[in-house]
Order: structure tokens, then C-alpha cells, then sequence
């Protein structure tokens, strides 16, 4: 029962209890975004962070966040920490193997905006969002594992309200 609830308040239940009416768009947006597969791609102080994110105090399992080695494997990219212009060629290379639907969450201020660093650098990138998009940033230096947690279920909330059909086109 609490599957239909987290579904949709409009969906219908008949007394046999063995059919669900929904829209393809609800049923597929939900499996999305109760089984996304991050892969984790820290670059400074911030992934560890996102490491105690994902042990046993915080436990990004019970969101059904899974971590996956490949890129060709994952829906989510968590980039945590100092993007430097060598390291951006390979965010990008990675972003372009994964396959659609796919989410960028940008962590902490240096991924997101180049932090202390840009100014006085000349090999760090003015923010991710420079060569991949981004769908949520998450403030902070470093921020807190609660904070991640907050971001990703703001992702989650987003991938609830999205159609297919805008998606695709």
C-alpha cells in the first residue's frame, strides 16, 4: 500500500487489489528515482564528504542510491570538489558515455563555482556547469552530508514532476 501512495493520490486500486491505473510517466519517473545508480567522482575535500555520506551514519542505500563503478552503468554523477581544466576533458568523457535519462549534481563550492581557487588560478574551471549541465547544486565548503542528502532529494522531486515526452524532444 505504501507503493501506491509514493505512486500518485490519483491512482486507482480495485477491490481484487491486482490492477493499478496510473500514467507510464508516473509509474517510470517513481522506478527512476527509487533506484538511481551514482558514480562518484571527487576531486578534493568534498568527496569526503560524499564518502560519509554513503557509510553506515547517513546511508544513501535506504534512497536507493547505489554506487556503480561505470559510467555506462549509472543515471547520476556526483561531482564533488576542484574541477581543474585538465580534469574537465574527462568529467565531459565520462558525462557523454553515460546513457539517458542522466542527472549531474555539483557539490561544494569549487565544483560549483570554482571557489577560492578560480581567482588567483589558472588551471580551475568557473564551475562544472562550464562543460556539463547541472541539475542541482548543493553549497558549502565542504558541505555536510546532510546537505547532499537534501540535494539529491530535491533531484529526486525533480524527476518526479518530468515527462518522457519533454525528455525526448
Amino acid at each position: 500500500m505504501g507503493i501506491l501512495n509514493k505512486l500518485d493520490n490519483r491512482v486507482e486500486q480495485f477491490e481484487s487489489g491486482n490492477i493499478i491505473i496510473t500514467s507510464a510517466d508516473k509509474l517510470l519517473n517513481w522506478s527512476r528515482l527509487s533506484s538511481m545508480w551514482q558514480m562518484f567522482f571527487g576531486l578534493a575535500c568534498c568527496a569526503i564528504e560524499m564518502m560519509a555520506t554513503s557509510a553506515s551514519h547517513y546511508d544513501l542505500d535506504r534512497f536507493g542510491i547505489i554506487p556503480r563503478p561505470s559510467p555506462r552503468h549509472v543515471d547520476i554523477i556526483l561531482i564533488s570538489g576542484t574541477v581543474t581544466l585538465k580534469m574537465a576533458t574527462r568529467i565531459k568523457r565520462l558525462w557523454d558515455q553515460m546513457p539517458e535519462p542522466k542527472y549531474c549534481l555539483s557539490m561544494g563550492s569549487c565544483a560549483n563555482c570554482g571557489g577560492p581557487y578560480w581567482e588567483h588560478g589558472y588551471n580551475v574551471l568557473k564551475g562544472v556547469d562550464r562543460i556539463i549541465p547541472v541539475d542541482v547544486y548543493v553549497p558549502g565548503c565542504p558541505p555536510r552530508p546532510e546537505a547532499l542528502l537534501e540535494g539529491l532529494i530535491k533531484l529526486q522531486e525533480r524527476i518526479r514532476e518530468q515527462s518522457l515526452a519533454k525528455k525526448q524532444a
